[in-house]
């Protein structure tokens, strides 16, 4: 009966969670190719993409400037940023998700905060995710303290036969849509003569670039793999839709375009301060800890994160959708990531519309894109935005610092408040 239950609760996550993610992303008719790419990227996405987010969250609280007691809004994704959030204290964060698996993620983060014994058993869980311990950590702690739907995720059985939380002792960062292209690039290169590993032997910036030319960019000169890249298809792996393929090109052959990307995340920043190098390069955060990591799983935050972790609400709802249900002047953060590149002009105008009419003065919005500039004049109305102040030089430094390295802009937007 319990098997049945669980089985029945996750075909309805399923359903939800494809419904939400197609009318997201499919714009085009079923019979033509966009359409055909566009159903393929809803099937690729329905189920767990990012085991990690890839937005730096010490960017992020830079820009943000969240304030003691404010409330927040950001879309969940891997959840690293949303808890790592905690650190700044706000009195609340809603995170929201299209994807099911990333609010069961997400919920299976917050309870482990709050019911893991202590901070060694939260680094194993969600730093390591790699030890057999884990198991019992979790049947033992947080199982029983899960929702119904969260605990029926985990408790479902993969294509493997296992159950989902077992991933957590075998390397859950290797896992997920991002998980396994990150594992299918390392395979590829290694087939053509390469080893992105080997990066990881840096000792300087020097070598990393010296380690980058030598492993990494002849693989761009190859023609298979400018083949591959140039195809739309090819980036579904790390969460791109058609849609934002074209914004990530920028006109530009797209093995071009993540040459340089990737150049960026091996070179520009030390192996000892980029956490995000680790995951592309070593699959993994360095082991015990002893390297860089996202700011929830940090020992001096551990505290912080398991007494604030109460305070996020995981919604499994579109971002404009809840908005709608938010009363006016409610909100005074918003961290979008880079879903607006999905959107088309109405889906922007009305995301905006509901955006400055929760905005408190003040309020900052956060975001980023594929391409360099921002997305929003002259496709959200003037009258919009023209209540914002587009923070234009600042956003042009904080691109530069954001580890992850895949983004071309980060942009800050601050309101002006109600009349203006």
């Amino acid at each position: 009966m319990e098997r049945a239950e669980t089985a029945d609760q996750m075909d309805i996550s399923r359903r939800r969670s494809g419904a939400l993610i197609g009318a997201a992303v499919q714009r085009s008719s079923l019979f033509s190719v966009a359409g055909l790419n566009e159903r393929a990227f809803t099937f690729a996405f329905s189920s767990l993409v990012y085991p990690q987010i890839w937005e730096d969250p010490i960017v992020d609280l830079e820009a943000l400037q969240i304030e003691a007691g404010q409330r927040v809004i950001t879309i969940a994704s891997g959840s690293c940023n949303a808890l790592s959030y905690l650190t700044a204290n706000p009195g609340e964060i809603i995170a929201v998700d299209l994807n099911s698996s990333h609010a069961a993620l997400n919920r299976l983060k917050c309870v482990g905060a709050r019911y893991l014994p202590d901070y060694d058993a939260f680094f194993s869980f969600f730093g390591a995710a790699d030890r057999k311990a884990n198991i019992a950590l979790y049947d033992r702690y947080v199982r029983d303290r899960l929702d119904a739907e969260t605990r029926a995720f985990w408790s479902g059985r993969d294509l493997t036969g296992r159950r989902r939380i077992e991933r957590f002792a075998r390397g859950f960062y290797r896992f997920g849509l991002l998980g396994r292209f990150i594992a299918a690039g390392h395979r590829a290169a290694k087939l053509l003569g390469s080893n992105p590993g080997a990066i990881m032997q840096a000792r300087t910036i020097e070598e990393q670039s010296a380690i980058y030319n030598r492993e990494l960019k002849p693989l761009f000169e190859r023609r298979l793999v400018r083949a591959i890249l140039n195809q739309r298809s090819s980036l579904f792996g790390l969460g791109i839709p058609p849609a934002q393929y074209d914004a990530l090109a920028g006109g530009r052959p797209m093995h071009e375009v993540v040459e340089e990307r990737l150049r960026r995340l091996a070179c520009d920043f030390n192996l000892q301060q980029n956490y995000f190098a680790w995951q592309a390069f070593a699959r993994g955060y360095a082991p015990n800890g002893d390297g860089p990591l996202p700011p929830y799983l940090e020992r001096e935050n551990y505290e912080q994160i398991r007494d604030r972790a109460h305070r996020i609400s995981m919604r499994n709802i579109a971002y404009t959708d809840q908005l709608r249900v938010l009363p006016s002047a409610h909100l005074d953060r918003y961290v979008l990531l880079d879903a607006q590149d999905w959107m088309n002009d109405a889906a922007l105008a009305d995301l905006w519309t509901e955006i400055t009419r929760t905005a408190r003065r003040g309020a900052r919005v956060i975001f980023r894109t594929a391409g360099e500039n921002t997305i929003l004049p002259g496709r959200v109305p003037d009258a919009l935005l023209d209540r914002w102040t587009y923070e234009e030089g600042a956003s042009k430094e904080w691109t530069k610092r954001d580890r992850s390295a895949i983004y071309g802009g980060f942009h800050l937007y601050v309101f002006k408040g109600e009349g203006v």
